[in-house]
């Protein structure tokens, strides 16, 4: 970066946007496993790519996985890769493909590109990629758009997930567009909004802004339509290990959810989970869960899977795909896309009507 200064003004200005990328990108740690040589089982689908979604101001691509035979009305999930990844690199580790050929729903991947970020994160801190109707935010919205009308999903099942980067766009997400997605899911990510500039990034990452649960929530009924009365259920993953988006995070993130639920930040139960996992729920008024904090105890920077063939298995180990507990599989079951019983203490429709302010 010191090089740089000297040269031209268009190489500052690229190693400054590299900087950002940096700071934004999350994804800066050191994997805490191994790349593991076991490739997903060969199928009949696979990922693809799907053009023509729609005006796509955010300049993102949009890449889908379709199981054989998925039937009509089927849930969607979109899953958003973190930094130094792609859409291939989160559909090969993830576990959700799995997770679609098990229980029946679609996933679609968007992806961008270091012409947008030289790290290829999404813009998470960017309020004209973050807000509704603008920019990347816009473009995932057209690609859940064209999911359901090409395969005939139900638009009432959409769900968004997401790591690092790509975590804290799925808050930014749910925020912006309540009234398109059931559920989220944050792993290694963000309170929505956090961030507007790459100064409030480092600061979001390294040391999150104390705010009272009434001003993180704040922000969510700011970004929301005027009204809205029904709000995504929300998982949150973290592990407490993680120097790249610290712990605090995670709290944080509780406040702003559990406060835009009109819940208090007293957990209903807890739970011990594999993996030195621990859940913490917190239900609303008709005591099904709304909001679930999953905190790994020891767990770095990224998103938790467990490879193997157990029913609540999935995903393979790599960069950034740490071998602890399938995330996904847990996600997929507090959302309700796994049938009562398939790992899970309690039913979670995938959305109730809550508070508003």
């Amino acid at each position: 970066m010191r090089e740089s200064l000297a040269r031209t003004s268009g190489r500052l200005l690229a190693a400054a946007a590299g900087a950002l990328a940096l700071a934004a990108g999350l994804l800066t740690a050191a994997p805490q496993h191994a790349a593991s040589a076991a490739e997903p089982a060969p199928s009949a689908a696979d990922l693809t790519e799907i053009t023509g979604f729609g005006s796509n101001p955010g300049n993102l691509s949009m890449y889908a996985y379709v199981p054989d035979g998925l039937p009509a009305d089927a849930p969607v999930v979109v899953a958003l890769h973190g930094c130094t990844q792609n859409a291939r690199d989160y559909y090969d580790h993830s576990g959700w493909p799995e997770l679609a050929d098990r229980h029946g729903f679609a996933v679609v991947l968007p992806q961008t590109s270091s012409a947008n970020n030289l790290n290829s994160c999404f813009n998470w801190f960017k309020p004209g990629d973050t807000a509704r109707d603008s920019g990347e935010a816009l473009s995932i919205k057209q690609m859940v758009d064209k999911a359901v009308t090409e395969f005939g999903a139900d638009a009432d099942r959409i769900h968004v997930t997401g790591l690092s980067a790509g975590g804290g766009m799925t808050a930014n997400l749910l925020a912006a567009y309540p009234d398109v997605f059931a559920g989220g899911a944050v792993n290694a990510g963000l309170p929505a909004y956090c961030a507007n500039n790459v100064a409030t990034a480092y600061t979001c990452m390294y040391s999150p802004a104390d705010k009272s649960p009434t001003e993180w929530g704040d922000s969510v009924r700011a970004a929301a339509p005027e009204g809205t009365t029904e709000w995504p259920r929300v998982a949150i993953w973290q592990g407490t290990a993680d120097t790249t988006v610290r712990p605090a995070n995670a709290d944080e993130l509780r406040d702003q959810w559990t406060d835009v639920w009109g819940l208090g930040q007293t957990p209903s139960r807890t739970a011990d989970l594999p993996g030195g996992t621990t859940r913490s729920s917190y239900d609303d008024s008709a005591g099904r869960s709304a909001v679930e904090v999953y905190s790994i105890s020891g767990m770095a920077h990224g998103l938790a899977v467990d490879p193997g063939d157990g029913t609540e298995q999935c995903g393979t180990a790599g960069t950034y795909y740490l071998d602890t507990i399938c995330s996904s599989h847990h996600t997929a079951a507090f959302w309700g896309l796994i049938p009562t019983g398939a790992g899970r203490d309690q039913s979670s429709p995938s959305r109730s009507p809550s508070v508003s302010r």
